[in-house]
């Protein structure tokens, strides 16, 4: 795929994965909703391929919900925002962040957290007790030069701009409000791997109980969605599984090394696990594949067989494997369906 527009550095973002997620995105879809927008940076994607033709972006922090807002309605006020203030850091670069760190606390000003997210250490959103925006500089850089960013930000308007709408709602608030014979949902809470009841990104975290609820009245609506949620890295799994009553179907997604294997010179390579509710299975007339079992051994068995062995061993039927399966890069190395 193209390298799209993304103005908005968010640690977690999918947009190295954002095509393989795709593959599986369902026919007749009206509008693309995206309950943890992060980054926005799936529904970039199903913009540039013209899969939807309306959005909804949603996340329950409000600064991050504004910011995307004033992007995609006012562009080329907030790259202008965005140049005074990179401009006026030049000399005193960190004690500039600083003082900006201070102010966007008190005002929550979009093109404020713009210039922090592009100085922050790994365009990590970190937030302390108080929800105050506490992450350190990378003083290594100045964040990304003005020229650049109004590119990225006026791309990133023109795919979504007149079609979009923009909310911070808790996620649990959203269920009446979508449409079931004209959404689909992808949902991508904060991972679960690295998180407990309370995630840095957000006042509040995610609790799985909670979330489980949810996925469950998404599929009493017969609602089509997909959810990224845990995965695996090297020799380590993260989270847990998701209960086998959702009735989910589950791929593993290969999401390359990590930056921080790449750094300690690790060859490990991090998958991520997409979950497809039944009505998207549906959609998509997936055929009920046999129930493998998802052990690091199993990951380390598939990694080595080439893409045409995987798909005879793990007996695809022909409808289903040439459509979602391609030699250039296999999707799914391990698929469950949960039932």
């Amino acid at each position: 795929m193209k390298k799209l527009p993304q103005p908005i550095p968010y640690q977690g973002s999918k947009r190295n994965i954002a095509d393989l997620i795709l593959d599986y995105f369902p026919q007749g879809v009206a509008r693309m909703v995206e309950l943890f927008a992060g980054s926005a940076a799936l529904s970039i994607a199903v913009s540039y391929r013209g899969l939807a033709q309306k959005f909804w972006l949603n996340d329950l922090n409000q600064p991050l919900a504004e910011l995307i807002r004033y992007i995609i309605e006012n562009p080329l006020e907030i790259a202008d925002k965005y140049q005074t203030l990179w401009e006026a850091q030049l000399g005193q670069e960190r004690q500039f962040y600083d003082d900006v760190r201070d102010e966007f606390n008190r005002t929550h000003c979009p093109e404020q957290f713009l210039y922090l997210l592009a100085r922050c250490v790994k365009a990590s959103v970190r937030y302390n007790s108080n929800g105050e925006f506490n992450q350190s500089p990378d003083n290594r850089r100045k964040g990304r030069h003005p020229t650049g960013m109004r590119r990225e930000i006026q791309a990133f308007s023109a795919l979504l701009k007149g079609r979009t709408k923009v909310t911070s709602l808790d996620f649990r608030d959203t269920i009446a409000l979508i449409e079931p014979t004209e959404d689909f949902v992808y949902l991508d809470p904060p991972y679960q791997g690295t998180s407990g009841t309370r995630d840095a990104r957000y006042c509040s975290g995610v609790d799985l109980s909670e979330l489980v609820a949810f996925l469950d009245k998404l599929n009493q609506r017969n609602i089509m969605f997909a959810l990224s949620y845990d995965g695996v890295k090297g020799d380590k799994s993260y989270g847990a599984e998701l209960p086998n009553a959702l009735g989910l179907y589950k791929i593993l997604l290969d999401a390359g090394r990590s930056t921080q294997s790449t750094l300690l010179g690790q060859d490990h390579i991090t998958y991520e696990s997409l979950y497809l509710s039944p009505a998207l299975v549906s959609n998509l007339d997936l055929k009920r594949q046999p129930n493998i079992r998802n052990s690091i051994q199993d990951v380390q068995t598939i990694r080595r067989v080439k893409p045409v062995d995987l798909q005879l061993t793990m007996d695809f039927s022909s409808s289903f494997a040439p459509s979602y399966f391609s030699t250039d890069h296999i999707l799914a190395f391990t698929t469950t369906y949960l039932r």
